[in-house]
């Protein structure tokens, strides 16, 4: 039997997509508040930055994988992108579609596992994934699909939560394995979703080993942007073939 990591611990690989669905079922109400909370406000401004990266121009289709409640989604669509959402939590999905909605925006909305897209091949110019690559089960199989369903030319921009500069790990260690499930407990009603959280985080690659992750799928010129010493990377890699 196969295992992966859930956090700390080492689950059977089928039931982590599972697992990760109830973490997100239970924090979906309160995941915007609890990320303004978590960050201080700066997740915007990551989400911003990599959007930026992104150089996505009218026109171009843009699939934002793990899309959660829209962020990235809506920043493309607001520079003139057809942009496709998908993510395997139907509750997360619905509050990104509504969420794009009230900001007068129409975009379909897919549930499905990253490691299973449901689109052609070459079907779009840039794929996004923001804060959900360390929740997947199989990084490299859902690597692979992203650069599968891009075009050549294409570009794959991935937001996620890194290895931050060493004389900051112990305070770091401290507010995000002791401090957010404290706050998740008092305004998600979840400390274990939030102590999970912050554990993923331990267990995701690095930036040269994420990197590398990227390269091995398909992408080349890949290349990495270290945001608040570290905590964040923005990934950037494009399929050339």
């Amino acid at each position: 039997m196969n295992e992966t990591n859930f956090g700390f611990e080492r689950i059977p690989e089928e039931d982590k997509a599972r697992r990760v669905r109830g973490v997100f079922d239970s924090v979906a109400d309160r995941y915007d508040l609890m990320n303004d909370l978590m960050s201080l406000g700066l997740h915007r401004l990551w989400k911003r930055f990599a959007v930026l990266l992104a150089h996505v121009r009218p026109g171009e289709r843009v699939l934002d994988v793990a899309s959660g409640s829209g962020d990235l989604a809506r920043a493309f669509a607001a520079r003139g992108a057809e942009v496709c959402l998908t993510d395997i939590n139907s509750a997360m999905l619905a509050r990104g579609r509504d969420r794009m909605l009230d900001h007068g925006r129409l975009a379909p909305a897919v549930q499905c596992d990253a490691e299973r897209l449901p689109f052609a091949a070459a079907t779009f110019d840039c794929v996004s994934v923001g804060f959900g690559l360390r929740n997947m089960t199989r990084m490299d199989a859902a690597l692979a699909e992203m650069a599968r369903v891009l075009k050549t030319g294409g570009r794959l921009l991935v937001l996620e939560f890194s290895q931050v500069w060493k004389p900051l790990q112990a305070p770091y260690d401290f507010y995000s394995l002791r401090v957010l499930p404290w706050l998740g407990a008092r305004v998600a009603g979840d400390a274990a979703a939030y102590r999970y959280l912050a554990e993923s985080i331990r267990r995701h690659p690095d930036q040269e080993t994420l990197r590398a992750l990227l390269e091995r799928a398909g992408f080349a010129r890949v290349e990495y942007f270290n945001l608040a010493a570290g905590v964040v990377a923005v990934h950037r890699g494009y399929k050339l073939g």
